[in-house]
């Protein structure tokens, strides 16, 4: 996965798991590439906690009637950000801090849906 030491890849992911990820703030490595691994790795938090609430609120929405509606927008929304992401990076084609823009944009927009998917059951 990351090719962070250990340490140091743990304490990034806990300054990342309380706060919206930022490519200076939050991963600060001192090469392209740890910055690039640990934006990465950001996103593989966020995306896990989205998959989190998920399993909680696809099950009330279904109790509700109204989960096959979820589940349309759900897909939808992630041809949304994907779309969206491929064209925030596009201007960092073939740079080598694309990864790490790509990354963050797929964490900010993960972080938000998540918070709206939350907003669903609170």
């Amino acid at each position: 996965m990351s090719r962070l030491p250990g340490r140091r890849l743990a304490a990034m992911l806990a300054v990342l798991a309380g706060a919206p990820v930022s490519a200076v703030a939050a991963c600060p490595g001192q090469t392209q590439l740890e910055m690039n691994d640990c934006a990465a790795a950001a996103h593989g938090i966020a995306d896990a906690e989205l998959n989190a609430v998920w399993s909680v609120v696809k099950p009330q929405m279904d109790s509700a009637g109204v989960g096959a509606r979820l589940l349309d927008a759900q897909r939808k929304w992630i041809d949304f950000r994907d779309a969206a992401c491929a064209a925030e990076v596009a201007l960092f084609e073939g740079g080598s801090i694309a990864p790490l823009v790509y990354s963050n944009c797929l964490t900010r927009l993960t972080q938000r849906r998540t918070e709206d998917l939350r907003a669903l059951v609170n």
